[in-house]
């Protein structure tokens, strides 16, 4: 036999052998069957019908329209048991399903559970207290309607490592047991009714790396043992109701990257220590009542991406380290008071900052606008009798004609509504944006981002999915289709009103959650609303007071104006769900404003036509009479002598040399010309200042009467009215006569000489 044919034959043997002993004699690892019928059960009390039980569930695998994001569907097994031949559910994740019905109490059958995750869901009821017995490491009912006190069921499960039972309804004090769950490293609580004070038990979570117990009804000062968390990481502690200051302690959380508190009550302090936290990406201490100086060593903070300090006491002046941040990408230090000159780095930078609302001192480097694209500067100087912008300055004073209504269509096209038209406000940005319409009568300043939506730009302009129901009258269904959103602070600003008491209306609707039993109905929004730095909505839920969402409701509200501006500012003060829906779905909402006066507005002055036909006439009467003058009197007579007779006089004008004149209007350009009349033409110039003049050209073959025609000249410089065109003087060369007169927009007569009449 052929050697190779033989050694062929060998390894053939061989692989038989291999085959008997071993392929034969294995069987496929499944899950026991006690397990299997567990899985049934519990499928049946979620309403889960999509289990396939003709296979055997370790082998379930999710479909790729299964991969939505925030969906879930997993069973997974560990099948190293009795010689890889058994197998056990070790976890089970059925997020956003809309799973109703209560918790079942089988599930604390699966021995060998690890991790449980039932978010995003519309689940009931509490915890059985079956569950005590499971082992589990990992445990999440992130939004449901879970309710009553804080599970004692959990504190029997001392395996725990991550506990999150955000945005559901327990309430009650937190237990002083929590402590026995010592193993923890994440624990989320926020957005749930918990009371009382954080128990002193918390303080022996040395493991902990992730804790968040904002929006909560928490009492009692931020406690001092939180300088036990060495580990920490992430701690969001926001509108939860807790008292300042912040404890000094702080400064041992040295591994801390998101750091979020605000809202703080009763007391402030200075700024905490936080010079160690080398690692920190998100820094919010937003009203905080931090009061003192901004610490320069936050600038060599080299990992910060958002920095939130606002709406605190600060004072003094932005630190110089400051200018190191160019990673950053929000820098948010409205509502403090601030001084100083505006450092140039921040009106050069093309990324988000908000100075607004502080009281700088103004210098030549200073912008001359409140916008520079994401720069927000909005009465961001302390009053000066400096000539700047009037949006530059506390108050907003008025530098336009009054008006006596507003009507705004939030986040809309522009629109009429019962014979009322809305205006249109369309401008999608917001992170830190000023934005005035073309009309100049209103503004509206927004500050913040959206936190943890991972979204490459946000957008500040909502839109309805769902019909609005319940509207009262004609069309007004179209103010409640969009809305403008804010995940910090949104203030309108109605310009040039008049003195005196208006009536604010707001108009608003829940655009975002849904009246269905889906996960979507089970968001809360939550806000402030101030008029006039009033305090007029405390923790403003819409879909509660409208009674369900895409429900319009409309909040009307007195106030005064005295010094022309009105304010309307909407705050979110970390209240309420941020994850329902979707991760950044939380902060104000308004769809319309309304403002109508109580009183009745002053007459707007009609020039009548006789009366502009009379001022008219007078006008052309006064340049008949200097035309006679230039013919009869010879005023183009000497030049000298001409000159020697207006330096005599104590003239209200100005001597214009021909040079001049022929260098402010380009050599009287025809492109300059202005018009052409019987005497003469008119040409547009522009003196060295800026200064814009309109050029009356004269010619006169008379070299007769120059006196008289200097007297004259004298005479009429000597005028002053507001409803006489200012002359600033003449020029006479050659055969040249030249005046010189103020520039006047184009505009009609009754304009320019009455328009200042109406207030």
């Amino acid at each position: 036999m052929n050697p190779n044919h033989l050694l062929l034959l060998l390894s053939c043997l061989l692989s038989l052998h291999s085959f008997t002993c071993f392929g034969l004699n294995s069987t496929t690892p499944k899950l026991v069957n006690d397990e299997v019928n567990v899985l049934k059960i519990i499928g049946a009390k979620l309403g889960k019908k999509d289990w396939d039980f003709n296979v055997d569930p370790c082998t379930w695998n999710p479909s790729d329209e299964e991969q939505l994001k925030g969906f879930e569907n997993i069973v997974e097994c560990d099948c190293s048991f009795k010689k890889n031949s058994t197998c056990h559910v070790i976890k089970i994740w059925l997020k956003a399903q809309n799973l109703s019905g209560t918790l079942p109490p089988e599930l604390s059958k699966l021995r060998f559970l690890k991790s449980l995750d039932l978010s995003r869901n519309i689940l009931s009821g509490s915890i059985p207290s079956q569950w005590a017995t499971l082992h589990l490491e990992d445990l999440s009912f992130m939004g449901n309607r879970l309710s009553g006190p804080f599970p004692k069921t959990l504190l029997s499960i001392t395996t725990l490592r991550n506990l999150s039972i955000e945005g559901n309804r327990f309430t009650g004090v937190l237990p002083l047991d929590l402590g026995k769950l010592i193993s923890l490293e994440k624990l989320v609580i926020s957005s749930n009714q918990f009371t009382g004070q954080l128990p002193r038990t918390l303080g022996n979570f040395v493991n902990l790396t992730d804790l968040r117990i904002s929006d909560n009804n928490f009492s009692g000062r931020i406690p001092d043992f939180i300088g036990n968390w060495t580990n920490m990481e992430k701690l969001h502690i926001q509108g939860c109701s807790l008292e300042g200051p912040i404890p000094k302690t702080i400064s041992a959380l040295t591994s801390l990257t998101d750091l979020r508190i605000s809202d703080l009550t009763r007391r402030g302090s200075g700024f905490p220590p936080l010079s160690k936290m080398k690692s920190i990406k998100i820094l919010i201490l937003r009203k905080c009542l931090n009061n003192g100086n901004i610490p320069g060593y936050i600038g060599d903070m080299k990992k910060l991406k958002t920095l939130d300090l606002s709406f605190n006491n600060l004072t003094g002046e932005i630190p110089a380290s400051f200018d190191g941040l160019g990673r950053v990408d929000f820098i948010f230090l409205t509502g403090n008071m601030l001084t100083g000159a505006i450092p140039a780095w921040v009106l050069q930078r093309n990324k988000d900052v908000d100075v607004s609302s502080n009281n700088f001192t103004w210098d030549s480097s200073g912008a001359g606008e409140c916008s520079g694209g994401t720069i927000n500067l909005v009465e961001s100087y302390f009053p000066t009798k400096i000539k700047i912008h009037s949006c530059l300055k506390r108050n907003f004073p008025c530098d336009s004609k009054k008006i006596y209504d507003l009507h705004i269509n939030c986040g809309g096209n522009e629109i009429s509504v019962n014979g009322t038209k809305y205006e249109a406000d369309r401008e999608h940005r917001g992170a830190s944006t000023f934005y005035r319409t073309q009309k100049q009568n209103w503004a509206f300043s927004s500050t913040g981002n959206f936190m943890d939506n991972d979204m490459d730009a946000d957008d500040y302009i909502g839109t309805n999915s769902s019909p609005i129901t319940s509207v009262s009258s004609g069309n007004s269904e179209l103010l409640y289709t969009t809305a403008r959103l804010s995940p910090l602070s949104l203030t309108y600003y109605g310009l040039c009103l008049g003195r005196g008491n208006y009536t604010v209306k707001l108009h608003f609707a829940e655009l975002f959650f849904r009246n269905d039993s889906s996960f979507s109905s089970l968001g809360k929004r939550v806000f402030d609303v101030y008029i006039q730095d009033k305090l007029v909505l405390k923790d403003f839920n819409i879909e509660d007071e409208a009674g369900g969402p895409s429900k319009p409701i409309v909040k009307s509200f007195i106030t005064f104006v005295e010094s022309n501006t009105l304010k309307i500012q909407f705050y979110w003060g970390g209240k309420g769900t941020t994850g329902i829906p979707s991760r950044g779905v939380y902060g104000s909402l308004i769809s319309a404003i309304s403002v109508y006066p109580n009183f009745k507005p002053p007459a707007i002055k009609k020039t009548p036509t006789a009366l502009i036909v009379g001022v008219s006439a007078s006008a052309l009467f006064l340049i008949l009479m200097i035309l006679c003058i230039l013919w009869k009197k010879g005023c183009l007579g000497n030049k000298n002598s001409m000159d020697k007779d207006l330096r005599s006089l104590d003239l209200k004008t100005g001597l214009f040399s021909l040079r001049q004149i022929k260098a402010a209007t380009n050599n009287f350009d025809a492109q300059n010309k202005l018009g052409e009349g019987g005497f003469g033409s008119v040409y547009k110039g522009f003196l060295p200042d800026g200064t814009i003049i309109a050029v009356k050209q004269l010619s006169s073959k008379s070299k007769q009467g120059s006196r008289e025609f200097v007297n004259e000249i004298g005479m009429i410089s000597a005028l002053q009215h507001p409803n006489l065109v200012k002359l600033y003087g003449c020029c006479i060369e050659g055969n040249q006569l030249l005046l010189v007169y103020e520039y006047m927009e184009n505009n009609c007569l009754s304009r320019a000489l009455f328009g200042k009449l109406v207030t």
